[in-house]
């Protein structure tokens, strides 16, 4: 840690330090433990005695990082991806160009990395970080990581099929109607029998009593289930399902465990991804206990491309994003969204992200000149021409600022970034494959699994009602001594009832709703609980 006087002392002897440099070196000298971004650049130089950083007991209230495409976004994320790992916070990191891979590995050096730690007064050491590498349904080099559609909720769903109000509310319905009555929807072939069955003459009596489900409308809802379908998503849907506490383990060494989603085979469907993402968040949510402010968080959470995450939203859904923000800062997860301008992100949501590390904006249309106004409008009043300022840093430097250990806004502080101690860019694919078939994950998760659910269930035929038999003759009453043992060998009625098929499939149903707790978060997103 540098202090504002040794700050002073290296401008050199009886060389005044310009009072916002003194400013800024006090601002980021903090006491805890607290990341390394880089060093403060000052009237067109890099000032290594001037560290900038980010307290680690912080990193819970969330942060941005954002920038033109080029201007090293994804360099910053690794940086401070690795740095939490060695400090034993778990990672999630949304892979959607494929060259995050890198980070399970050191950083081969050379030239331009060292000449980057002398100038921002690095110690650089070439380092990997552990790392578990996933994939959405199992598409690409990663274990398969799935959601039941009853766990991934009616909100969410409607958003990934792009349902109007309307069609959402119906959604929910159906929802409802197949947790009230035991009809576990685990992929998309479930809920399309339960939409089919609310609309046959058997079944639409059962939703009139809360408003009904339309045949327009179911309509609707089963064409973009095909649609989907027909894009390949069916994957994305079934079991064994993801459970996100696995995103919380620590290496035997006590590193965090850096979880490496890769999302390029899904590259053309943005809204799956971003809304998998979703998913992930309000499940953890869901299932986190309350810390308040902690030392250090439980996991940093990192939506890369974020802006997908929020196009075409409903006010409902960008509500419940705010809310979900707002309050898994309790539970000790941290949230960065990373996109290109803070304008893609709603306000109330920005409002809520204390840290910012905003890299380089161009400005060479009227709609580029708008964003950079409105992102310098983001910032706290600062010594620089931050209009300016933005259009000018080169690739690898940023504007900063962040919350101090008291939780104010520290100054704004231009800064070149440390160079990441891993691969910057991906691992072959032979590598990637071999660490996940070695992945203690792979497992639980590879393999799918088909079990009977509501598809199945709505599906099975009812038995045929058996043909009347003639009453049989009376029998001769037995010998007194006999008859115990005609009762020993002869089943009574409770226990043919019992034994029957019909009776286990219906105690079998009973058990799966009285053993099933359905609870629906922000999302409507659900957890089952036995």
């Amino acid at each position: 840690m540098t202090s504002a006087g040794e700050a002073a002392g290296a401008e050199g002897a009886g060389a005044p330090v310009p009072p916002p440099v003194a400013a800024i070196a006090s601002g980021y000298a903090f006491t805890g433990p607290a990341l390394d971004l880089g060093a403060l650049l000052w009237d067109g130089r890099c000032r290594p005695d001037v560290p900038v950083r980010v307290p680690l007991s912080v990193l819970n209230r969330h942060g941005l990082v954002a920038g033109a495409t080029g201007t090293g976004k994804t360099k910053t994320l690794q940086l401070l991806a690795e740095q939490l790992s060695a400090q034993g916070v778990p990672v999630f990191l949304a892979d959607v160009k494929g060259d995050l891979s890198g980070i399970a590995r050191p950083a081969p050096g050379g030239g331009q990395v060292l000449a980057r730690a002398e100038q921002v007064g690095q110690r650089w050491t070439a380092a990997g970080s552990p790392a578990e590498f996933l994939a959405l349904g199992g598409l690409g080099h990663g274990v398969p990581v799935r959601a039941t559609v009853t766990s991934f909720g009616p909100v969410l769903l409607a958003k990934v099929l792009r349902l109007n109000q309307t069609q959402e509310q119906s959604l929910g319905l159906i929802f409802h109607y197949a947790d009230t009555k035991g009809l576990e929807l685990v992929d998309l072939k479930d809920l399309r029998a339960v939409v089919a069955f609310l609309t046959s003459d058997q079944g639409r009596s059962e939703l009139r009593d809360i408003g009904g489900l339309s045949t327009a409308t179911a309509g609707v809802i089963l064409r973009s289930l095909t649609a989907f379908e027909a894009q390949g998503m069916a994957d994305f849907f079934g079991e064994p399902e993801f459970d996100t506490a696995d995103l919380l383990r620590t290496a035997p060494d006590g590193r965090g465990v850096v979880s490496v989603l890769e999302l390029p085979a899904v590259q053309e469907k943005p809204l799956l991804f971003s809304t998998f993402l979703m998913w992930l968040l309000a499940d953890l949510f869901h299932d986190l206990p309350e810390i308040g402010d902690a030392d250090k968080p439980k996991l940093v959470f990192f939506f890369d491309e974020a802006h997908l995450l929020f196009d075409d939203a409903s006010k409902a859904f960008l509500d419940s994003i705010t809310q979900t923000v707002r309050l898994i800062r309790s539970k000790g997860v941290g949230v960065f969204f990373v996109t290109q301008t803070p304008k893609d992100v709603p306000s109330d949501v920005l409002a809520q992200l204390g840290s910012r590390v905003q890299h380089a904006l161009r400005a060479f249309t009227p709609e580029d000149e708008k964003a950079l106004k409105a992102t310098v409008r983001t910032f706290p009043k600062s010594p620089y021409d931050l209009a300016e300022l933005l259009t000018g840093l080169g690739t690898g430097e940023a504007v900063v600022t962040v919350l101090s250990e008291s939780g104010a806004p520290t100054p704004v502080a231009a800064t070149r970034l440390r160079a990441p101690g891993s691969l910057m860019g991906p691992v072959d694919p032979a590598e990637l494959d071999a660490a996940v078939r070695a992945s203690a994950l792979h497992g639980r998760y590879a393999q799918a699994v088909d079990r009977e659910s509501a598809y199945e269930k709505l599906r099975a035929a009812p038995a045929p009602a058996p043909a009347p038999t003639p009453a049989p003759a009376p029998a001769p009453r037995p010998a007194a001594g006999s008859e115990r043992a005609a009762h020993e060998e002869e089943p009574s009625l409770v226990e043919q009832v019992v034994s029957s098929g019909m009776f286990k499939s219906l105690a079998r149903s009973v058990g799966t709703q009285l053993g099933r707790e359905i609870t629906r978060s922000l999302f409507g997103t659900a957890r089952r609980r036995r």
